[in-house]
């Protein structure tokens, strides 16, 4: 593999380390999917967290807008999840800091810790691990631009997209690996369920 992994090869990292499953999965929102992704369970080897970050960090230096600001640039995630991810980036691009927010509850509006504020023209990168629904990047970007910060772009290991997820116009979006899942609201004619497949059901 190179620094530049092709998109096959971010999912034999993730399928190997245990963060991507095949199977048959019931979420907390009631949705059956045929898929189950936990990247951070990649990111718990040193080696892939390297080469993930390293190579989604190439992607945003070949932007030729981003590029510039990268000295000043600040890396924000939405909860925990994502700061591994964050962090790779930033330490890979040398880019100026990493920070996050964080929901009171789910459904809450995102809040970051005192004397974590964005500033006014801050430039700003939001990194996640997934973009599935986009909810959270979405109401990660408003939360921001509400202090007066500039999001120049979205950078996450894999995109999993359905008819619901959000849409971003023309922000960047980068990310290496996308994964087509079937997914069913509250297991509405879920062929898994027709077909008997033992059902696991997953908090997250």
């Amino acid at each position: 593999m190179t620094l530049l992994p092709t998109p096959e090869d971010v999912v034999r990292i993730l399928r190997d380390t245990g963060a991507l499953r095949y199977g048959h999965f019931e979420f907390a929102n009631g949705a059956h999917s045929n898929e189950y992704l936990q990247v951070p369970l990649a990111f718990r080897h040193f080696q892939h967290a390297k080469f993930l970050s390293v190579a989604l960090s190439r992607l945003l230096r070949s932007n030729s807008e981003i590029r510039p600001v990268i000295p000043e640039l600040s890396v924000i995630a939405p909860g925990m999840g994502g700061l591994p991810v964050a962090y790779g980036i930033c330490e890979a691009l040398r880019a100026k800091k990493v920070y996050w927010a964080e929901r009171e509850a789910p459904g809450k509006d995102y809040r970051f810790r005192p004397f974590l504020e964005p500033e006014p023209g801050e430039h700003v990168m939001l990194v996640d691990d997934i973009l599935h629904s986009g909810r959270n990047l979405a109401d990660l970007k408003a939360a921001i631009e509400s202090f007066g910060a500039i999001v120049i772009g979205l950078a996450v290991i894999v995109y999993q997209p359905t008819e619901q997820t959000r849409d971003f116009g023309s922000l960047p979006l980068y990310y290496l690996a996308k994964l087509d899942g079937s997914y069913h609201a509250n297991g509405e004619g879920c062929e898994m369920c027709d077909s008997g497949l033992p059902l696991v059901k997953v908090w997250i």
